[in-house]
């Protein structure tokens, strides 16, 4: 999927570079600061290798290179001037994961078509430099970058950019998102995550119609999830958690964005039902409505989100794997087993669904026992009622269930028992009662999961006295009228049949009445 980003030439030169750097423990190259390498090379990949903890200038004496790697080296430098300028011979650069400092000088020009930049993780700071309308892969993220970014868009503005990878997520950059992506026509993924951005998504995305990746989470943006967003019909992931975004949740996701995969709308402020028109993704593995003031009921047609009801297809690799070379790009951050866990490569493995603290009400449909691809279940902290799933036990790949503070009601099921892998429940805070099923599992689980009911039995202290299992016996009856009772009726009769038996005779006997009395 990958394949338009770049040419499979450069995935060659990439799976060299990893040849070159790929070694069983790291090497030290250890040289003076005034060395003159004897050598001219075209491609240099030293990733992994340690040259801390200066910038290595020899680099600089290389006039031919064009493919340079010297990611993840300890580098805790500033760049030489030197450097930058040599910097348009390069076709291929990654100083990713070191601890360089200092600004990136403002004009950046490449010689080549469909230049590849990876500057990610480190301690770059200022403002975002000109890129040259050649650069089709830019990772800046997780650097100390500020200001605006609308020098940066609307550089060249007439200028078509062959931009289609651009990564500026978890730095320090604000203001409102640019109006200039008329000439960014070809992007195909954008992140804008973990900054400080506000203001409203700009009207001129609509222009990106090839994009599949939007992520634009942990800002301030605001507004409804406009129609814009209809054109971009390749979306294959929308994240857009935690910023403030309002208004109903449009059908026309599900109409118009059938290649889906990751939906995520966490912490944001949209209300209304969650419309049934969702369960036209079939593709979708992650879906994150949670925290927002939904309510109504949960749609039964989940059953046909078929991507999650199995594990057999990672529909997701394909957006960063490309011949065996992985794209470490693709990331989203999760409440996964009550803690908050980021996914990188191991993304398109995951499917979930978290729906927690909305205003849901109503059952939980039974058509949720279709997924049995499904590895975490989040729908806490909602008004839902009635009772746990029967069939619950079906959805044999769930590692995490989470039920707490609802008003669900009844017993557990047996068939939660069943579920082998669940490694963390939380059903408190419920009004649900009787015997916790018995397995080795759900007894290994924490006795915090199960407070806030009226249960008994391991792993909670009570271990079942008998007004438990009364409440437990009369309950099983309750969803079709009501069980009889068979000690009382069994009362009932003895004390019948006894009275009969012993005054029978006499009422009907004059002589035994007269020998009685």
């Amino acid at each position: 999927m990958l394949e338009g980003v770049v040419s499979e030439t450069h995935f060659a030169n990439l799976r060299r570079l990893k040849e070159l750097s790929t070694t069983p423990t790291r090497l030290t190259l250890k040289v003076s600061p005034n060395w003159i390498p004897p050598f001219q090379v075209v491609i240099l990949g030293l990733g992994s290798w340690i040259l801390r903890p200066n910038f290595p200038l020899w680099i600089c004496s290389q006039k031919q290179v064009w493919s340079l790697d010297i990611s993840n080296t300890n580098v805790t430098d500033a760049i030489s001037p030197l450097f930058w300028n040599i910097f348009s011979q390069f076709n291929y650069l990654n100083l990713s994961h070191n601890h360089i400092y200092g600004e990136i000088p403002n004009i950046l020009v490449t010689l080549y078509p469909s230049s590849m930049i990876d500057m990610s993780s480190n301690s770059f700071n200022g403002s975002l430099p000109f890129i040259s309308s050649n650069v089709s892969f830019l990772a800046l993220s997780n650097n100390l970058l500020s200001g605006s970014i609308s020098h940066f868009l609307c550089y060249k503005k007439n200028e078509p950019k062959q931009m289609e990878l651009l990564n500026l997520g978890k730095n320090h950059l604000s203001g409102n998102i640019s109006y200039c992506w008329k000439n960014w026509q070809k992007l195909l993924v954008l992140s804008l995550g973990n900054n400080n951005f506000t203001g409203s998504i700009p009207a001129s995305i609509a222009h990106l119609s090839l994009l599949k990746s939007l992520h634009l989470s942990n800002n301030k943006i605001f507004g409804k999830l406009l129609h814009i967003l209809k054109n971009c019909t390749n979306l294959e992931i929308i994240d857009i958690n935690e910023n403030q975004f309002f208004g109903i949740i449009p059908s026309w996701i599900g109409q118009r964005h059938s290649s889906l995969i990751i939906l995520n709308l966490h912490s944001n402020n949209f209300h209304g039902h969650i419309p049934k028109q969702l369960c036209a993704l079939t593709s979708l593995q992650i879906l994150d409505l949670s925290h927002n003031k939904l309510f109504g009921s949960i749609p039964g047609c989940v059953n046909n989100l078929t991507a999650m009801t199995s594990t057999s297809n990672n529909i997701l690799q394909d957006l960063f794997v490309v011949d065996g070379d992985s794209v470490d790009f693709e990331r989203a951050l999760l409440v996964i087993k009550g803690q908050v866990l980021e996914y990188t490569t191991n993304l398109g493995l995951l499917r979930t669904i978290d729906l927690s603290k909305n205003n849901l009400s109503r059952e939980i449909p039974k058509e949720v026992t279709n997924l049995q691809g499904l590895q975490s279940l989040n729908l806490s902290l909602n008004n839902l009622t009635g009772r746990i799933l029967e069939n619950i036990g079906a959805m044999g790949s769930l590692e995490s269930l989470d039920f707490s503070e609802n008003q669900l009601s009844g017993r557990i099921p047996p068939s939660m028992s069943k579920l082998s892998f669940l490694s963390k429940l939380n059903l408190s805070l419920n009004n649900l009662l009787g015997r916790i099923p018995s397995s080795t599992q759900v007894q290994s689980l924490s006795a915090s999961s199960f407070i806030g009911n009226k249960l008994c039995g391991p792993p909670l202290m009570d271990n079942c006295t008998i007004n438990y299992a009364k409440s437990n016996t009369k309950d099983k009856g309750s969803s079709g009228g009501r069980e009889v009772d068979w000690f009382y009726v069994g009362m009932a009769l003895g004390f019948v049949v006894g009275f009969w038996v012993v005054w029978g005779p006499l009422l009907m006997n004059r002589k035994w009445r007269i020998m009685y009395f």
